[in-house]
């Protein structure tokens, strides 16, 4: 029966490593059959209408021996991939068209979830809110940062409003791609009332949502065992050009006609060359520009949880350990000295009042360290991210080359009406060929 048991636990459902309870009582009726000399297979147990087969479990000391036991993972490590965080959700944010003007009034977003399969909409100010709640739900995580509400006064005009609007729109989606895909923050309540809510108090429902749930210190089981999974040592450390001259013109009016038809006749290739070049543009702003901009927002968060963990729950905790050695001195002051008895009373509850909140402070402080570390580990988890980027570079330039290089061998030949003689143009590009006395166009196909 072992080398069959193999064969068994592939044929059974599970997921996640855990079977129902239909999938065990299938699985212990394959064993029975095993047991029974008959190669077992789904099919057997159709036969099996009223009751499974039994299986010969022996000794429940043997079975308890081979009971299997999960991996124990550490809280710490960050185990999901690359392409696991991608697969999280995929949420597109378009723009929907302002009727009450062209510049900025209120401009509103269509928020598709590709994950809740649903579509809101959201101002900047819904925005803002869930980002600053999310800073106080998660404040010791990376949380992106948001675009600018607006333009610099005095410097808006219709081109550069649709530049800012589009750039902004852009960045918003970075942010909230970011904010879906994080592990911790996917699962949240107030992520999923911004992705998925409908109504329009939409701020009223984010505050609710925080509310319920308060910051991460609080509601994290590990929170305050923190330390117990930090390693020693962060624990005990805080945290080209042209430069030929350009030819000038001997008889402008001699070779006008001939200059003004050939380059009409090369309007077309030097359109094409700039569709191609629009076109490659375009293919790098998704593929390249985007994933870029999106890897250097993370790793400002990044940054920016650093700092918040340095000026803040560092900062907090010193503070806090100063007001206590003002008040140690103060009671030995008062111990020393006769004072009203209810006076050392007072101090004396105080100093065991600034105690406990050294303290939450210091469990703060290691579950801060805690998270920094397993964002540490987001960061890396993203940075193979960048050979997608590179790759994509190097693709998008190797076909746009190619295109262009196709336009460009196709103009060429086009180019020897501009260069039947020299036109009064003196220019390096005229040079006489060896063993000839006519003066020809040299071309280099490199």
């Amino acid at each position: 029966m072992p080398a069959k048991t193999p064969w068994i636990a592939e044929h059974v459902d599970h997921k996640d490593g855990f079977l129902s309870k239909l999938s065990l009582y299938k699985a212990l009726a394959l064993i029975a059959l095993a047991q029974q000399g008959k190669q077992p297979s789904p099919k057997l147990l159709e036969n099996y209408i009223q009751e499974f087969p039994k299986p010969q479990l022996g000794e429940l000391k043997d079975l308890q021996a081979l009971r299997m036991q999960p991996t124990q993972e550490s809280p710490l490590v960050v185990t999901q991939t690359l392409a696991q965080l991608l697969e999280r959700d995929s949420v597109q944010v378009e723009l929907i068209p302002e009727k009450k003007g062209l510049f900025l009034k209120h401009v509103e977003y269509q928020i598709t979830s590709q994950r809740f399969k649903i579509s809101v909409y959201r101002r900047y100010s819904d925005f803002d809110l869930f980002h600053e709640l999310l800073l106080q739900r998660f404040a010791y995580r990376m949380v992106p940062a948001l675009p600018p509400k607006r333009m610099l006064k005095g410097v808006l005009t219709s081109t550069s409003e649709r530049e800012f609007i589009e750039g902004r729109r852009r960045a918003l989606r970075r942010f909230i791609n970011l904010v879906a895909r994080h592990p911790f923050f996917s699962e949240d309540e107030l992520v999923k009332t911004f992705l998925t809510f409908n109504g329009s108090d939409v701020q009223n429902k984010l505050r609710d949502a925080f509310k319920k749930a308060g910051d991460e210190f609080m509601t994290c089981k590990i929170a305050t065992q923190a330390k117990e999974y930090l390693p020693a040592d962060i624990q005990a450390h805080t945290v080209g050009s042209d430069v030929l001259p350009v030819p000038a013109l001997a008889s402008a009016s001699s070779t006008w006609g001939v200059l003004r038809q050939s380059l009409k006749g090369l309007s077309v290739e030097f359109a094409l060359l700039a569709d191609k070049a629009a076109q490659q543009g375009r293919r790098e702003e998704d593929d390249v520009v985007e994933k870029l901009n999106l890897f250097l927002d993370l790793l400002q968060s990044y940054k920016d949880l650093c700092e918040r963990h340095e000026k803040g729950v560092l900062h907090e905790h010193q503070r806090a350990l100063q007001k206590y050695s003002v008040m140690r001195r103060q009671m030995m002051s008062a111990t020393v000295q006769p004072k009203e008895q209810v006076s050392v009373e007072q101090l004396e509850s105080r100093i065991v009042q600034q105690e406990n909140a050294i303290m939450t402070m210091e469990l703060r402080n290691y579950f801060s360290l805690f998270c920094l570390h397993q964002e540490t580990q987001l960061i890396f988890t993203y940075l193979p991210i960048t050979s997608h980027i590179l790759g994509a570079f190097v693709n998008s330039q190797i076909q746009g080359h190619r295109e262009m290089g196709e336009v460009w061998n196709d103009l060429r030949p086009k180019l020897s009406c501009l260069f039947g003689g020299n036109n009064g143009i003196p220019s390096p590009l005229l040079m006489p060929q060896k063993g000839s006395t006519k003066t020809t166009v040299a071309f280099s196909s490199n």
